[in-house]
């Protein structure tokens, strides 16, 4: 995010924040953001394109981005990256064969620049299937200890779409952590 959109911001004093959701397919990205919002997540099929939700938390306005994961569809994501002010990385914590493509994708993530300024909250998600890897192992598993990482601000919460656990502590460090970089004059 640039200069100018976070004085504009701070000008505005809006309380708008512009949330990017990605993980690679079958993660649980749109199941997090319907159980966030409060919807039936009963029947959930896989995001083709891309889900849009404004959601309101502790006063700001969330626009809540939610972009398929599928192979075919993560050479798009780029077409996402404007003005976001919080990436959202949601990795499915049972699914220990895909780690390898998750870090490959969230270190591609990192490494562009319209993302650079962008808060990143890492949910490890489906805490409540057995065999789940623990916060810890994401972070070694995604090198979250590296280099890249040092300078950005990140969190990571182990969590569940399912029963809604770890939700409302990864969306309250997200807008805490956007707010006081760029609403810190509001």
């Amino acid at each position: 995010m640039g200069l100018l959109s976070i004085i504009r911001k701070v000008k505005a004093k809006e309380k708008e924040c512009r949330l990017l959701i990605l993980g690679l397919d079958n993660a649980g990205k749109t199941t997090i953001l319907k159980k966030f919002n409060g919807e039936d997540i009963n029947t959930i099929s896989p995001t083709l394109g891309f889900n849009i939700k404004t959601l309101e938390h502790r006063g700001y306005l969330l626009n809540c981005w939610d972009v398929g994961g599928q192979q075919t569809i993560r050479s798009y994501w780029r077409n996402y990256f404007e003005a976001t002010d919080g990436l959202v990385w949601v990795v499915d914590s049972a699914d220990r064969v895909r780690l390898g493509d998750c870090k490959r994708e969230l270190d591609c993530l990192m490494e562009q620049e319209k993302l650079a300024g962008a808060s990143l909250m890492i949910f490890a998600n489906k805490q409540d299937l057995a065999g789940a890897l623990s916060e810890e192992e994401i972070v070694e598993a995604l090198g979250l200890k590296g280099e890249q990482f040092k300078t950005r601000h990140w969190s990571i919460v182990a969590c569940s779409a399912v029963t809604g656990e770890g939700l409302l502590v990864g969306m309250d460090w997200m807008t805490d952590d956007i707010s006081s970089r760029i609403f810190m004059l509001s």
